[in-house]
């Protein structure tokens, strides 16, 4: 396992348990978090064994967005799309949505611009009754299209809702977060982790392929230009599981009333 110093990651069997971990500084990102995750989504690229990911923030919030505090230096910077840092850090996001592993948030305290753009990147969000989301960037001088914001939020809550939160930069709270579709629920802070041991629990009962192609073609689906675009993606997955073995095992699985025992990852 790689060591890391403003990231945690704990296998617990295939699941990456990825933990912001700057405490003391509500996570916010700084230049070292981000070389860390790219290191980290890169890897999950080819990574057969992980199946899923859970990201959250230590301390009192999950990520209050960029560490304003710390001065970038551009001589410094790698070049991400040209950008230096904006592209590094905007990369990060890309990567999230091309790892194969589904990504599940739990989102506590604050998700502040870039902190709210972890979230949205994530397929499923589950929030504590502590937060509070915002695209922050507005309030600082910038566009609040940014970290791929204008592309995720209006996908999850509509163009007018996602309209509002980002010319005014206004927190959402858990509670209208969960009526929107933001998030899939609000549990307490405290009952987050075992909140997410039930997600993780439905998925691992899908085949390897089958969890990873339905990321996939979800994410193709939801910019398709027709139905037979979307069906053509359906199509290929569906004749890609039914030709391995797992797809006899999840049918004796179901019919036998037992969990399936697959061996393929």
């Amino acid at each position: 396992m790689h060591s890391y110093e403003t990231i945690n990651v704990e296998m617990r069997g295939p699941v990456a348990w990825l933990t912001l971990n700057r405490p003391d500084a509500l996570n916010t990102i700084n230049t070292k978090m981000v070389e860390e995750l790219v290191h980290f989504f890169d890897a999950l690229f080819n990574d057969r064994d992980t199946r899923i990911v859970v990201m959250r923030g230590a301390g009192r919030a999950f990520c209050a967005g960029l560490d304003l505090k710390e001065k970038q230096d551009p001589k410094a910077l790698p070049y991400g799309g040209g950008f230096t840092f904006q592209g590094y850090l905007a990369d990060v996001y890309i990567k999230m949505r091309r790892c194969p592993q589904p990504i599940i948030s739990l989102v506590h305290g604050a998700a502040c611009g870039g902190g709210f753009a972890f979230a949205l990147a994530a397929d499923i969000r589950i929030a504590g009754q502590s937060m509070k989301m915002n695209a922050a960037f507005i309030r600082i001088g910038l566009s609040a299209c940014d970290m791929g914001v204008s592309y995720f939020l209006p996908r999850l809550v509509g163009v007018s809702v996602a309209s509002e939160l980002m010319l005014t930069g206004r927190f959402i709270k858990a509670d209208r977060a969960v009526m929107t579709g933001l998030v899939s629920e609000v549990v307490p802070d405290k009952d987050l982790e075992a909140t997410a041991q039930t997600y993780i629990d439905d998925m691992l009962i899908a085949s390897p392929m089958g969890l990873t192609l339905t990321k996939e073609g979800l994410s193709m689906a939801v910019d398709a230009n027709s139905l037979q675009a979307a069906m053509a993606i359906e199509n290929r997955n569906q004749i890609l599981c039914s030709s391995g073995p797992d797809f006899k095992e999840g049918v004796s699985a179901f019919m036998e009333g037992r969990r399936p025992n697959y061996t393929s990852n």
